[in-house]
């Protein structure tokens, strides 16, 4: 039995100091762990102005876009510039049956120059009291119906030489040389891109923000690279019946024609300016079960605060709730702290 005790004995004081040296071992490995706090970067909370920055997208434009109908019926004698050129306000496109509406107009000449001629004399003749009222007053008739043929033929004439409405770049011809083209046919298609208008939809909830002349700046997708001034041009005061926003119109300049119609561009429009905002960079909010987590660091303490977010400009977003001012903001390591963690200001 004495035996069976020492053994007892023996155990148990084996098994009380293996505790005791696991107990003391977790105390130490406890100790080394909170001597290395996680080190991590502060920036201190103040107020600053931020902007409220809405950007939509939208829809270039030419400046002018016009299809040039032919305004006579006939064969087409003449075409100028080609496709790509750039033509001025006025200049000649192409002639349309000039040469049969020329001899119109010729003849028509010829038949004035003589009821004129014929008219002057009878004059003469009628000072002189050698012809009679009646005759006179029949051959000025005729003059002013041989007039009115003239001014008709030069009409027909002129229709028959169509030129430029408007500067710019022929884009399209519809017909070539030789062929024949019908009254009210299209010819060509001018557009002018010197300027561009910048079309965008705007919310109705938004578009009491924007007015005529307000300065916007532009992005082609094209061209992501480029931030382009533009300006407000044209603010409607109907929405579109099928989408229920308001088509807003900017103009951009664009010189080089680099910006085509019909390419896709982003419009940054600046709502307001919120003077006096607490922010926090974007990176700096960590994601905890849907909700949005800051965390602020006091007394080497890290401290997690639940936020609701407002405006957000470029990498910054404003804080409504959760953050005050003077709050040491962590903004590096924060994904690495818990609430209530030690933490190591560097």
């Amino acid at each position: 039995m004495a035996s069976a005790a020492g053994l007892a004995l023996l155990v148990s004081l084996h098994f009380t100091s293996g505790c005791e040296q696991r107990e003391s071992r977790a105390q130490v490995q406890g100790q080394e762990e909170q001597g290395r706090n996680v080190q991590v970067s502060i920036e201190e909370v103040r107020p600053r102005p931020i902007r409220d920055i809405m950007i939509l997208p939208a829809e270039t434009e030419a400046w002018e876009d016009v299809r040039v109908p032919s305004d006579t019926a006939g064969r087409v004698e003449w075409i100028g510039p080609d496709e790509g050129d750039t033509v001025k306000k006025g200049a000649l496109l192409a002639k349309v049956d000039v040469s049969s509406l020329k001899a119109a107009l010729d003849q028509a000449q010829a038949a004035f120059d003589l009821a004129d001629e014929v008219y002057r004399r009878r004059v003469e003749l009628y000072g002189k009291k050698l012809i009679a009222k009646e005759e006179l007053d029949r051959s000025r008739t005729e003059r002013s119906v041989a007039e009115g043929d003239l001014k008709q033929a030069r009409v027909y004439y002129d229709r028959g030489m169509i030129h430029a409405p408007v500067s710019g770049v022929v884009n399209h011809l519809f017909v070539d040389q030789g062929e024949f083209i019908g009254r009210g046919d299209p010819l060509a298609d001018i557009v002018n891109v010197d300027r561009i208008k910048v079309n965008v939809d705007v919310p109705e909830m938004d578009v009491r923000f924007i007015e005529k002349g307000q300065d916007v700046m532009v992005r082609i997708d094209a061209f992501p690279d480029q931030r382009i001034p533009g300006t407000v041009d044209f603010v409607p005061y109907k929405a579109d019946a099928a989408t229920k926003t308001f088509p807003v119109r900017v103009l951009i300049s664009n010189a080089d024609r680099a910006i085509r119609p019909g390419m896709i561009a982003r419009v940054a429009f600046l709502r307001r300016v919120i003077p006096d905002a607490l922010t926090a960079p974007l990176f700096a909010l960590v994601d905890k079960s849907g909700e949005r987590i800051l965390y602020v660091e006091k007394n080497g303490v890290a401290h997690a605060r639940t936020v609701s977010i407002g405006v957000i400009e470029g990498e910054r977003v404003q804080i409504t709730q959760g953050l005050e001012a003077g709050d040491h903001l962590i903004i590096r390591g924060q994904n690495d702290v818990e609430e209530g963690l030690p933490v190591e200001v560097k």
